[in-house]
């Protein structure tokens, strides 16, 4: 677009599109193209000269009901455009094709996005090319602040629009033009909410750059590369996704130790090897065939320390990503409710706003009474699901002493593979449910509300994919039977998974998604833009992180009776990266991503699973027939074993902590930078306080 008269994107006409100069970058031909099929005014104007540009970038896409009025869409339109302090979002919108379409292409001029990078308490280089704290009124002396496409990620870019947009309130009663009374804007209503609920938006999603995609997946999974691009992946789908990807990747080439040691130990031990080939081919073992006190207890050892270890270095690493993606000084602020908050309309006695109020007694109410019923509801269809599991197994293992053929011996895994599939729908309807439940508990914060639907997803997936293995180690103390479940569940699940996550989406995308997206170079760019709405959501990390507390629970928590455990993880992961990066690139909807500093409380979950390993681990090596000999032998009854066993878990335990102390959560360079950027934000707070109070 054309600059003019102090407009961003000047007002859109196709005699200014004309004026483009021939060698126009391709971002710019799909502007132009944009403009020229544009009726009416097209870019809403502004009028701050700074925000003065060459072009205007389309971030946001905002898809309209079909029956949206024009006089509707035109009001929107003002509403995004109109500056704060008038009660709009200080966006700028596009109509696309004219008034009575149903899309709103939405982008952000220089002010409003600097503006809200201070308020996200981004960090940025400045000209001492240092990290620091982004600040309005220093603006000049930060690198690139002149440049938004360099200065900010395109992911940051597009969360900043959908930030602006979320934080729009009614500032007085307003009746929206082209809408029933019924739809009538209350005082400090969330606008975008209402117009959700009313059918005027049916959606909002950032829309892909097709060449940065296209350089990002020839980088990605494209070739041969095992480095990922993850400052790319960082750059284009935001630090959420880029700290996920990093952490799969950090976590998979922490595979190789434990999968060397697996193989060794199965390589060097008879008994281990004989075990390995009796959990695949014939399920009858004789009753002392227990974990042995060589390779079992190396393992047992090994995988209790080399949890706290892999925690402990990302960590570091995590400090370090979030140093350089900016993340690390992230505003902690009162902010506005989150647009599903609702309530009575009162005066927040933290902040002074008037907005929705909810009492937190009723909270509590909701969650007691409602959230925790349900989830122990759940919980017990877990429990049903086990006990429909054990009275399979004891139906054909009945069937297979009575036939014993090839056919009765595959029997023997139908139980696994049912309980498998099983679980997996029911986690699936849990995390709907899960859903439900916190949006009804109404929280206020947007952290609130992660918090409390992973913490319901946490509890159901523990209990979920490790009751069984629980229940057989620790009630059935039965060896043989938790290796064999546990090599079913490794080749089992990781199947069922790709299946799942992979093969279904993307004969879904080949054969019916897809050619209802079939384009040509010549389409308007506004049909290029609606066929990305065709594309389905992007569900989100929470089945990948969910997958790798899995796996970890796996090794960490009973590989000792299964050394292979390591390497089958190993061989998943390594193509679970490319078919995870795949499928976010080319599967579904490009998602908003908030700015993140770390895995929040996923590394929790991580680190408790961690320390849970110690106490299955001592119990599991307590029921080696080795020990239980040796234990005979010396004449301990069983409250002395029992003793002996908790001092050696909690003698474990502190070694865990030593080590968890001894290697630093982040490097020390990253501690000073990171002490540095609090200082001069302090600085900076106290010299803008005193500048106020002089004026």
């Amino acid at each position: 677009m054309s600059k003019a008269g102090g407009d961003e994107g000047g007002g859109g006409s196709s005699s200014e599109a004309a004026q483009q100069p021939e060698d126009k970058t391709p971002a710019e031909k799909v502007l132009s193209k944009l403009s020229a099929t544009t009726i009416g005014p097209g870019w809403t104007r502004v009028s701050c000269p700074c925000c003065i540009s060459e072009r205007v970038e389309p971030l946001v896409l905002v898809k309209l009901g079909e029956k949206v009025r024009p006089e509707t869409k035109r009001w929107l339109i003002r509403v995004i455009g109109a500056s704060q302090k008038d009660g709009g979002a200080a966006l700028l919108a596009h109509p696309g094709e004219d008034a009575s379409g149903n899309i709103i292409v939405v982008s952000a001029p220089r002010c409003t996005l600097l503006k809200a990078t201070e308020e996200l308490g981004l960090c940025k280089t400045y000209r001492t090319e240092e990290m620091e704290a982004f600040s309005y009124i220093d603006r000049d002396n930060f690198k690139y602040s002149d440049n938004m496409e360099v200065f900010l990620t395109l992911a940051e870019r597009q969360y900043i629009v959908k930030y602006e947009l979320d934080g729009l309130r009614a500032q007085r009663d307003l009746r929206i033009p082209g809408l029933s009374d019924s739809h009538t804007l209350q005082q400090r209503d969330n606008i975008w909410q209402k117009l959700g609920s009313a059918g005027v938006i049916v959606d909002t999603f950032p829309l892909h750059n097709p060449n940065k995609l296209k350089d990002l997946s020839e980088a990605w999974y494209s070739g041969n590369q095992l480095i990922q691009p993850l400052d790319s992946v960082n750059g284009y789908f935001g630090s959420p996704v880029a700290f996920y990807f990093s952490f799969l990747d950090f976590y998979t080439w922490s595979l190789v130790p434990p999968a060397i040691l697996g193989l060794s130990i199965t390589y060097f031990s008879a008994e281990v090897r004989h075990e390995m080939d009796e959990s695949v081919s014939d399920p009858s073992v004789e009753a002392d065939s227990g974990p042995v006190v060589g390779g079992h207890m190396i393992q047992a050892v090994f995988s209790m320390l080399w949890s706290t270890v892999v925690m402990e270095l990302w960590k570091r690493r995590s400090s370090s990503l979030s140093y350089r993606w900016g993340t690390m000084h992230l505003a902690d602020r009162f902010a506005e409710p989150r647009p599903g908050f609702h309530g009575y309309l009162g005066v927040n006695p933290v902040t002074g706003r008037m907005e929705p109020l909810f009492p937190e007694w009723q909270r509590d109410l909701r969650i007691a009474l409602v959230s925790v019923p349900v989830v122990g509801l759940f919980l017990g269809l877990v429990v049903l699901g086990m006990l429909c599991f054990y009275w399979a197994e004891a139906q054909v293992q009945q069937l297979h002493t009575d036939w014993d053929s090839l056919l009765s011996q595959t029997f023997l895994y139908m139980p696994s593979v049912l309980h498998i599939v099983y679980t997996n729908v029911l986690s699936t309807v849990y995390k709907i449910v899960a859903k439900s439940l916190t949006e009804y508990e109404n929280h206020r914060e947007e952290s609130a509300f992660e918090n409390h639907l992973t913490a319901k997803v946490l509890v159901f997936t523990f209990f979920n994919y490790f009751a069984v293995l629980f229940h057989i180690a620790f009630f059935k103390q039965d060896v043989p039977l938790l290796r064999k479940r546990l090599a079913s569940l490794l080749v089992m699940s990781q199947l069922v998974n790709q299946v799942t996550e992979v093969v279904i989406p993307f004969l879904v995308d080949r054969f019916i998604s897809a050619p209802h997206r079939t384009e040509s170079e010549d389409d308007p760019e506004e049909d290029k833009f609606r066929n990305q709405s065709t594309l389905p959501a992007f569900p989100g990390l929470f089945a990948e992180y969910i997958e790798l507390l899995v796996q970890f629970g796996y090794l960490s928590l009973f590989s000792c009776v299964y050394p292979l455990t390591a390497v089958l993880l190993l061989i998943n992961n390594l193509t679970e990266i490319r078919s995870d990066a795949y499928k976010i690139c080319k599967l579904f909807r490009k998602p908003f991503s908030p700015p993140v500093a770390n895995m929040g409380v996923w590394r929790i979950a991580f680190e408790v699973l961690s320390f849970v390993s110690v106490v299955t681990n001592c119990w599991l090596l307590l029921l080696s027939p080795w020990l239980q000999q040796l234990f005979k032998e010396g004449g301990l009854t069983g409250t002395n074993i029992l003793l002996l066993a908790v001092l050696v878990e909690h003698v474990l335990i502190l070694v865990k902590v030593v080590m968890a102390i001894l290697i630093p959560d982040e490097p020390d360079w990253i501690r000073k930078k990171r002490e540095h950027i609090e200082f001069t934000s302090m600085q900076a707070l106290r010299e803008q306080k005193l500048h106020s109070e002089e004026s």
